[in-house]
């Protein structure tokens, strides 16, 4: 059985944080055993975009300090980092380490933030899909990674938390080519499990003090949960913060493939659970993303109708001009490159979209919706 810990922080006071995190990561003990002092650490946090702590968009500063602190407090060296969506340049990190708050995590602690925006070519050889990629440098020059997630739901992958986190090691436009090639949730889990597997954080802290529901990972609703979630291994972390909001843990795709490639079961029976026990969290289920959907007519017809009922009737990302500030942002994160910008707004070719949902995660200002086909709220739900 593998070890969740899950401590309680009601707010962002720091003092409160960091008794959580802390509390939170000396429940599991061989974390210590394993960190050697000395060590060169990445954090490596969740900043999709440019956007404020207060948004729950990104990994809230105060975890990101208690967690680089707890480090330091074991002798490690430490650096912030991350690859966020879009172009991965040294002014872009500048504005969104800024943003989130991450340069004043690193000027409260001492530690780094990488600015280092080159990348390396490895070898997966245990991968069964992505046995060659790329990742940013910083993330093989390290000793170990610590992965610092966000508790959200996401409109590809449902669920978005220790596994999905980890895709920001693969550097800025080279995740728009990576969700090309990988164009169904299924497929994306594969490579998404290969990546887990060649990083091995040495652990994972989820930030759910505030989460996001619904539309999710950027645009949806930001939700009080109120805790802290640690683990070695991130698929019993996301076992039980599918869990936690409502979800049922094999319907996350990246669960389903670790237990698919015998990695991991997937099952609240393969946790042990140290402090807040799950029977005493008590929140309603959150509200899912509006691009998912479950199909009522499963088993009623032969798969391949469904199948083609599902790619008909998928849900489409629709622009609302009226919001929109003609940034640009959804037309360079777009990984089938199909939106067009000459007129200064954006023109998406809906016979080519993936249903990836970059532009609806990428976009500044939320004027990114999802639509339904009017048919699809009949046969799905």
């Amino acid at each position: 059985m593998e070890i969740v810990s899950i401590t309680q922080s009601k707010t962002y006071k720091y003092e409160e944080v960091e008794k959580a995190v802390y509390e939170c990561l000396d429940n599991i003990s061989e974390i210590k055993s394993r960190i050697k002092n000395g060590s060169r650490v990445l954090v490596k946090v969740n900043l999709l975009k440019k956007n404020a702590p207060e948004d729950a968009v990104t990994t809230h500063p105060a975890v990101v300090e208690a967690i680089v602190r707890y480090l330091q407090g074991l002798g490690c060296r430490v650096i912030i980092g991350d690859s966020p969506g879009g172009p991965f340049t040294v002014k872009r990190l500048i504005s969104i380490y800024k943003a989130s708050g991450m340069t004043q995590v690193a000027e409260n602690t001492g530690c780094e933030l990488n600015y280092d925006t080159s990348a390396v070519d490895i070898v997966n050889e245990k991968a069964q899909k992505l046995k060659q990629m790329q990742i940013i440098k910083v993330a093989e020059d390290v000793d170990f990674i610590v992965s610092a997630a966000k508790f959200k739901t996401h409109g590809m992958m449902l669920y978005t938390g220790a596994v999905k986190n980890l895709f920001g090691v693969i550097p800025g436009l080279t995740k728009a080519e990576y969700h090309f090639k990988m164009n169904n949730a299924d497929n994306f889990a594969h490579h998404l499990v290969d990546i887990c597997e060649y990083i091995k954080p040495v652990f994972t802290i989820i930030d759910a003090i505030e989460g996001m529901e619904g539309d999710g990972p950027s645009a949806g609703e930001k939700r009080q949960v109120g805790l802290i979630l640690a683990s070695e291994n991130p698929y019993a972390l996301d076992t039980a913060g599918a869990h936690i909001m409502g979800i049922q843990p094999l319907q996350v795709p990246t669960v389903k493939i670790a237990k698919e490639r015998g990695i991991f079961g997937g099952e609240l029976k393969d946790l042990s659970v140290k402090g807040l026990q799950l029977d005493d969290i008590h929140i309603p289920p959150f509200k899912l993303p509006g691009s998912l959907g479950k199909s009522l007519v499963s088993g009623k017809v032969p798969k391949f109708v469904e199948e083609f009922l599902i790619n008909a009737l998928r849900a489409q990302p629709v622009f609302n001009y009226d919001s929109c500030i003609s940034c640009g942002e959804c037309a360079r994160g777009c990984p089938a490159k199909i939106i067009d910008m000459s007129s200064g707004k954006p023109k998406l070719d809906l016979n080519k979209c993936i249903s990836c949902f970059c532009c609806h995660e990428l976009c500044p200002m939320k004027a990114v919706d999802i639509k339904k086909h009017w048919l699809h709220k009949l046969l799905f739900r």
